[in-house]
């Protein structure tokens, strides 16, 4: 039986891989997207998008309890976990089926089944009916990652779970014990500690949020112990002792090993890339540490093969994976695209507060050499975030202080991960603080404190 053919074939339908598929089908290209399991992959069915559902619900879980604050009365306030979960099951699978429709109008071949590469320009396809032979010039891997095990902290679904379980819990948690303080053990440990879980978190690094900057993470570790969070930092889990219905984890910390009970376990230490067993490196792909090795362009040494998304390394997050996707498939296309910035693509963690990052953070400014002016605006100063009842949060921008570039831009407060898209633009257009000074800000709106930030670096902020 002859290969199908197809100008580009496109492994995994996550928001790398579907987003390749019709960027290439909108160029006049033939393609194919194979996917083992669920269109849109881990972000749209176990990630991005039931995470931020999840977080919805425990948001307004939050304010039903503050009704007061706000002149309103709620009584008997109280949830239903299954009806929570049902609900950010409903969002992932509405969405999950729209991704189906956007390959079948885009006219992109589908093929459910698990792919190998036997051979260069080859793609073989295990499907529920036996398997598919397929062929193409260009094929992009978009096979994106898993949780990472760590040796005796492996998750079982019944009291230690990877953030899969968390988000079908199968009990409500009373101790919960979060490993790792990254946007994803953040994010869980913000959502059960709001719904009334005792919430310790343990992160290895010297302070929670490592990639943020250290005065944002600062700020957001006091609002979680506010909150009632205990947050353990240079604090490293050695082991659990599983019981039917506990788990005590020794916790060394500062040379000291502790035991305490937990009923519950989240792991949540970073990610591995789905590389192996599937034939990239008999092709000669090189792998480092899990991940494929690529060029500006996501090009991968061995011609013809792409890789896009987090399997090609940081930051993982959906957004890079997208814009590789389409950069991936306009270079296939002939076209002369800008290879992506990593140091522009904005980093988004939806606890309570919110935090948004995007570029460089003080610290590492000043390990660049940079000569830097630092603004910083509360949301105390800010007439929309007092409305609100949303007075706890900043605004923080670095610039260089030579050429006024915008070098980073961190914030933690309510709607912080709409409002730092603004600050994004502004460093695509290469933007200096004079076109930052000169834009008018809708007043009242919190976007506002974007303005005086940036003014408060040039000793120029107006409400401080």
């Amino acid at each position: 039986m002859a290969a199908q053919s197809f100008d580009m074939i496109v492994i995994g339908a996550g928001p790398g891989g579907y987003v390749a598929a019709i960027r290439g089908a909108q160029l006049g290209l033939k393609v194919a997207i194979v996917e083992r399991e669920h269109m849109g992959g881990i972000c749209l069915n176990w990630g991005c998008i039931p995470t931020k559902a999840l977080l919805r619900s425990s948001e307004v879980f939050h304010l039903m309890n503050h009704a007061k604050d706000y002149g309103l009365s709620a009584d008997n306030i109280s949830y239903d976990l299954d009806a929570v979960v049902k609900r950010s099951r409903g969002v992932a699978k509405q969405l999950n089926s729209g991704i189906g429709h956007l390959m079948k109008k885009n006219k992109v071949t589908t093929f459910m089944g698990a792919a190998s590469l036997p051979a260069k320009g080859k793609v073989s396809v295990k499907t529920d009916k036996g398997s598919e032979e397929l062929s193409a010039k260009h094929i992009v891997v978009a096979t994106g990652a898993r949780a990472r095990e760590l040796p005796g902290l492996e998750a079982d679904g019944k009291r230690v779970w990877t953030y899969k379980h968390a988000l079908q819990p199968p009990h409500m948690p009373k101790k919960l014990l979060v490993i790792g303080s990254g946007a994803i053990g953040i994010e869980f440990a913000s959502f059960y500690n709001t719904l009334g879980a005792e919430t310790i978190v343990v992160e290895v690094m010297d302070r929670i949020l490592p990639v943020e900057d250290a005065e944002i993470a600062g700020f957001a570790k006091k609002a979680f112990a506010k909150q009632g969070m205990t947050i353990m930092e240079k604090a490293m889990v050695k082991q659990l002792d599983r019981g039917k219905d506990k788990v005590t984890a020794h916790i060394e910390m500062g040379g000291k090993v502790q035991k305490q009970d937990f009923d519950t376990v989240i792991s949540a230490v970073g990610i591995v890339g789905n590389v192996e067993g599937f034939g990239l490196e008999e092709l000669g792909v090189k792998i480092d540490r899990t991940h494929v090795v690529t060029d500006d362009y996501c090009r991968t040494g061995v011609e013809g093969v792409y890789a896009i998304g987090d399997i090609a390394g940081a930051p993982w997050l959906a957004h890079k994976a997208s814009h590789e996707g389409v950069m991936v498939a306009e270079l296939i296309a002939g076209q002369k695209p800008h290879p992506v910035k990593p140091e522009s693509i904005a980093g988004c963690t939806y606890c309570h507060p919110q935090i948004a990052s995007v570029g460089m953070t003080e610290a590492k400014a000043k390990e660049a050499g940079y000569d830097i002016k630092v603004g910083r605006f509360p949301f105390i100063g800010n007439g929309k975030a007092i409305a609100l009842g949303e007075p706890e949060g900043m605004v923080k921008t670095v610039f260089d202080a030579k050429t006024g570039e915008l070098l980073g831009a961190h914030m933690v407060g309510a709607e912080v991960t709409e409002m730092i898209q603004g600050y994004v633009v502004g460093r695509t257009l290469e933007t200096t603080e004079a076109e930052l000074m000169e834009t008018v800000f809708p007043h009242p709106t919190l976007s506002e404190m974007m303005h005086e930030s940036v003014l408060d670096a040039f000793d120029r902020a107006i409400h401080i």
